[in-house]
This record gives structure tokens, C-alpha cells and sequence, in this order.
């Protein structure tokens, strides 16, 4: 009877966990099917471009018995999917190929590159999400057409204009008219010695080290270029949350609160933000995934030292293996976000979880 009376409980959390459980199951296995899908489509897209990359590699004026040589040497007159098995298992393995056109190793190069890629969408996100929020509660709950159409106005800016001419623009006036920021010299001043690596994010890094001066050059040279990568999806969050507050706002359940005297900020902040925010936080976590993909313009302009460099070589020389790694990683952190989301989103609200509303996954 004891044994009995102590299992109750087990078995209560256990009830209480499996629909938690099995959502997790059903988006993990959804996401490695869309993973190997990316991959399917990245691996066979990029061998029906024109040209052959062994032509690309050793040139025009190469000899039509060099061009044989390197095609047998990359594989590349093999069945496709021959080469497709080798590819997911070399990757699978760690060994991400060479790079066609430097001859240094794929993870080599990404690894090297790819936390100056994180640290820009990362600052980027973070401006964008906070003066989504910021401006989606101040136009809605003071309900004020001058600020209501100022946040509309830049939303419909941000939206409508390219990123990378954003950036120029920025370039232009803050860094040339007006020098207060620095222009396009990459991560860190002149003469300024990068921190310890630890995390290859500089802002993480030179804290970590007690370096502030260093921290505050690294903020500085983020500024701009984040400023032009998060326009866009600050105009996009923000009018998705503030269209919800605005639906939340006239619900029943907001005049009941408002009749037990609780003040209209509380109201908003206590009861309509959290009954908005859901739809907001799923599409945070889809564009985080998208400024980590969609940064190459940005860091051209900017002369950033990230993946966009290397992407925008292996395009222009059809490097397969930093085009393909890059693509199917850029797909695992896209689709690893979203099922994050997803899971935070199923915790947070139990009619995701049970499948009564879905996410924008």
C-alpha cells in the first residue's frame, strides 16, 4: 500500500509530462526529415548550375586532361548519388571537404568565421526584438497617432528597402558626413588587439577578460551594420505584436481585469503582453535563422569578417563543399530554432501542445 501511495505522484508528472514528451518527438523527427530534405535539394541544386567547378578551379587557359584529372580527383564524375552518400557521411564525420578554390579545409574556414557571423545576428536580434516590443507597446496602449504612425511608417520602411542599401546608407551618413561610427574596417579598430578567444564572440570575450575598452570598440563597430540587418525583421515583429495587442485589447477577460481597479499599464503588461506574445516569440526564433543566413550583404558592406565573404567567393567560383556546408548549416540552425520555439511554445501554452493551435513552424 505504500508502494503504492509513493508511486501516485510519479505517475501524476509522468501524465502530466507526455504531451510535452510526445511533442518533442513529433518535432524532432519533423525537423531531421526537413534536414535531410535541405539537404537533398542544396546537394542536387548545386550540381545543375552551369559550368563545371573543376574549369572554375584551375581556370580557362587549364588543358581539357588537367580539368579530367581534378573532375575523377573531386568525385564529381560519380553517380550523384554516390556522391550523396559520401557527402552526408563525410559531414556526419566532421570532415566538411576542402575548398576548391583556397585549398584549406571547409571547418577550418567556417569555424574561424562563423562567430563573427553568431555575434551580428545575435546584436542584430537583439535591437530588433527589443524596439519591436518597445514600439508595439507604446503605440498601442497610448494609442496616439503621431506615434502609431511613426512606428508604421518605419515598419513599412524597413520592410520595403534592402538590407545592404540600408547599410550603405548608414555607411554614408554616420560614418562619412556625420564620423560618428567607425566605417567599414570589420570588427575592431586599428591597432586594437582582439581579446582571448574563448567564445569568438569579441563582446563576450572582452568582457570575460574585464577588457571594457576593448568591449566598448567591439559594440561600436556592431552598431551599424546591426542596425541595417535588423530593420527588417524589427518592422516585421513589430507590427505582428502589435496587431495581437490590439486583439488582445478588446477581449472580455481585459474589461473584467480593468473592473477590479487594476491599473491600465498592469492590465496591458500583466495580462494582454502575455496572450500576444506567443505568436511574436515563434516568429523570433524563425528570424534569428534567418539574419544568421541572411547576413552575406550586410557583411560585404561592411567589410565583416564573417561567412559572407567565403559564401559570396564560393558562389562566384562554385565551390561545392563551403557552398553546400554552409546552406545545410545555415538549415540545421534554422530548423533547431524552430523547434526550439516549438517546445518553449508548447510549455508555455497548452494548446500547442495538445495540437489545438500550431506555430508558425
Amino acid at each position: 500500500m505504500v508502494k503504492a501511495q509513493s508511486a501516485t505522484p510519479a505517475l501524476k508528472h509522468l501524465r502530466r509530462a507526455r504531451p510535452i514528451i510526445g511533442l518533442i518527438g513529433r518535432r524532432t523527427l519533423g525537423s531531421l526529415a526537413a534536414i535531410v530534405g535541405a539537404s537533398i535539394v542544396v546537394f542536387i541544386l548545386l550540381r545543375l548550375v552551369p559550368g563545371n567547378p573543376a574549369r572554375a578551379v584551375l581556370g580557362q587557359f587549364a588543358s581539357d586532361q588537367a580539368v579530367e584529372s581534378l573532375t575523377n580527383s573531386m568525385g564529381l564524375n560519380e553517380p550523384i548519388y554516390v556522391q550523396y552518400y559520401r557527402y552526408v557521411a563525410d559531414f556526419l564525420r566532421g570532415d566538411w571537404g576542402v575548398s576548391y578554390s583556397t585549398g584549406e579545409a571547409v571547418m577550418t574556414q567556417m569555424t574561424s568565421r562563423l562567430p563573427a557571423t553568431l555575434e551580428l545576428a545575435l546584436a542584430a536580434f537583439a535591437l530588433a526584438f527589443g524596439a519591436a516590443v518597445v514600439l508595439a507597446l507604446l503605440s498601442t496602449y497610448r494609442r496616439r497617432p503621431w506615434l502609431d504612425g511613426s512606428a508604421r511608417g518605419v515598419a513599412a520602411f524597413g520592410l520595403g528597402t534592402p538590407p545592404f542599401w540600408i547599410g550603405l546608407v548608414l555607411l554614408v551618413v554616420f560614418s562619412e558626413y556625420v564620423p560618428f561610427f567607425p566605417g567599414p574596417e570589420g570588427r575592431l579598430s586599428s591597432g586594437v588587439e582582439p581579446p582571448p578567444k574563448v567564445t569568438g564572440l569579441y563582446t563576450v570575450d572582452a568582457l570575460i577578460a574585464l577588457n571594457p575598452s576593448t568591449f566598448l570598440d567591439a559594440v561600436w563597430h556592431l552598431v551599424l551594420p546591426a542596425v541595417a540587418l535588423g530593420l527588417a525583421p524589427f518592422a516585421f515583429l513589430m507590427r505582428l505584436l502589435r496587431a495581437n495587442l490590439r486583439d488582445v485589447a478588446g477581449e472580455p477577460f481585459i474589461l473584467v481585469v480593468r473592473s477590479k481597479g487594476v491599473s491600465r499599464w498592469k492590465t496591458f503588461v500583466r495580462h494582454a503582453l502575455p496572450n500576444a506574445f506567443l505568436p511574436t516569440l515563434t516568429a523570433g526564433g524563425l528570424v534569428l535563422g534567418q539574419l544568421v543566413a541572411g547576413s552575406v550583404l550586410v557583411e560585404k558592406v561592411y567589410n565583416w569578417p564573417g561567412v559572407g565573404t567565403l559564401v559570396t567567393n564560393g558562389i562566384l567560383q562554385q565551390d561545392y563543399s563551403v557552398l553546400q556546408t554552409f546552406i545545410l548549416l545555415t538549415a540545421v540552425v534554422y530548423i533547431g530554432l524552430n523547434l526550439i520555439v516549438d517546445v518553449v511554445s508548447g510549455m508555455v501554452d497548452p494548446r500547442v501542445r495538445t495540437g489545438s493551435v500550431d506555430t508558425l513552424g
